[in-house]
């Protein structure tokens, strides 16, 4: 099935170009990639605005933001991620033009337990220097709080992955339940490129 939408989607993106074609976290679903996902081939549905306030919001404010979902890097930060990047912008990586993902509110969760497969869709095959990944402290709400650093726990950073365009691992978490933040950093190979992202999930 996510071949099959990855195929549309590589299709429906072709007039973007390769240059502007990279990744992201397709599970747990990133906001932009949720509503990309979820609305892509139906966003001028008025049904969006009552079933997923938060996508509907996005698409208003820059429809670009889902379109190109792939897109959402950043050159030279040298890892310094923290230091560039502010408090409240941490969703968008910085970016202006994808601010409507800083946004709190009801965003569709992805429902999973302590232990959480992530799976990146690579299209251009960078590979990764490696992830670092972050869980919002448990009593920090999403939906009425902007995300900062100092919301989130550190659980980990993984090694190098080769270049390839499906990268899984597996992260274990303990002690969270609810609506929580999966924060990632995605330091791409063999330029400095970070890619910074959250998912919506619910711990059980």
């Amino acid at each position: 099935m996510l071949a099959v939408v990855l195929a549309t989607m590589i299709s429906t993106l072709s007039w973007a170009g390769p240059a502007e074609a990279h990744g992201t976290i397709v599970s747990p679903a990133t906001r932009a990639y949720q509503c990309w996902q979820s609305w892509g081939s139906n966003h001028m549905s008025p049904l969006m605005q009552q079933q997923d306030p938060m996508c509907y919001q996005a698409f208003q404010s820059n429809s670009d933001t889902m379109w190109n979902w792939m897109s959402a890097l950043r050159d030279g930060l040298g890892g310094q991620f923290q230091a560039r990047t502010p408090d409240g912008q941490l969703c968008s990586n910085g970016l202006a033009r994808n601010d409507s993902l800083n946004k709190p509110g009801a965003w569709r969760q992805t429902s999973l337990g302590a232990n959480l497969s992530v799976k990146l869709y690579d299209h251009a095959s960078h590979g990764a220097d490696y992830f670092r990944v972050y869980v919002s402290k448990q009593g920090f709400n999403p939906a009425t709080q902007s995300l900062g650093w100092g919301n989130l726990d550190f659980i980990t950073q993984t090694g190098r992955y080769a270049p390839a365009q499906n990268i899984s691992f597996t992260v274990s978490t303990s002690g969270y339940t609810g609506h929580h933040i999966v924060f990632f950093i995605w330091q791409a190979s063999p330029l400095d490129q970070a890619y910074m992202w959250c998912s919506d999930v619910n711990f059980t």
